[in-house]
């Protein structure tokens, strides 16, 4: 066994992932203050070919030394948009048919191991806030939330471990077997 080294690996270069279907999936960042987090989100999206990341509330935009710094890049490959009113942008992507999943522990959210992810539909995965979460106005506006289920003492994740694991499930079940 050997290490790969990075010209070994056969990645996308930039324009090829921006032609490169994508998964019919959309990131949405809710008031999320870390810019480091923003980062971390825009560089597991280009891992797992998500189609697009919107940036809402408080949640910084790039540039920026923070997201660049855990970016390595994917803000130029990502495709991104602020949108400063979330109740908004979630009109918007149910007219566009998106489901929209709020990542959130409520008294019915789904298992993501027991969520059915349907290969037809698109879908909006919603992040909140560090500390608060995601807004009780969003989770009422939400088709469904979804939680990790978590057995140590901690009661959340950190957000962009939180997503990695969320857009890792939809891109295991969502990609073409090789």
């Amino acid at each position: 066994m050997k290490k790969l080294k990075l010209e070994e690996l056969g990645r996308l270069s930039v324009d090829e992932f921006r032609k490169t279907e994508k998964l019919p999936v959309v990131i949405v960042l809710d008031d999320v203050r870390s810019l480091y987090n923003v980062g971390s989100v825009f560089r597991t999206a280009d891992a797992f070919l998500i189609e697009k990341i919107y940036l809402c509330g408080i949640t910084g935009t790039p540039p920026g030394k923070e997201i660049r710094k855990t970016a390595l890049g994917a803000t130029e490959s990502v495709e991104w948009e602020y949108v400063e009113d979330i109740k908004g942008l979630i009109g918007e992507l149910k007219e566009k048919n998106h489901r929209i999943l709020s990542v959130e522990q409520t008294d019915r959210s789904i298992d993501l191991s027991e969520l059915k992810i349907d290969s037809t539909q698109k879908y909006a995965l919603i992040f909140g806030n560090e500390v608060e979460g995601v807004n009780q106005k969003v989770i009422n506006m939400s088709d469904a939330c979804v939680e990790i289920q978590q057995e140590g003492t901690k009661h959340s994740l950190n957000v962009s471990v939180c997503a990695g694991i969320v857009m890792w499930e939809f891109f295991r079940k969502l990609s073409p077997p090789n």
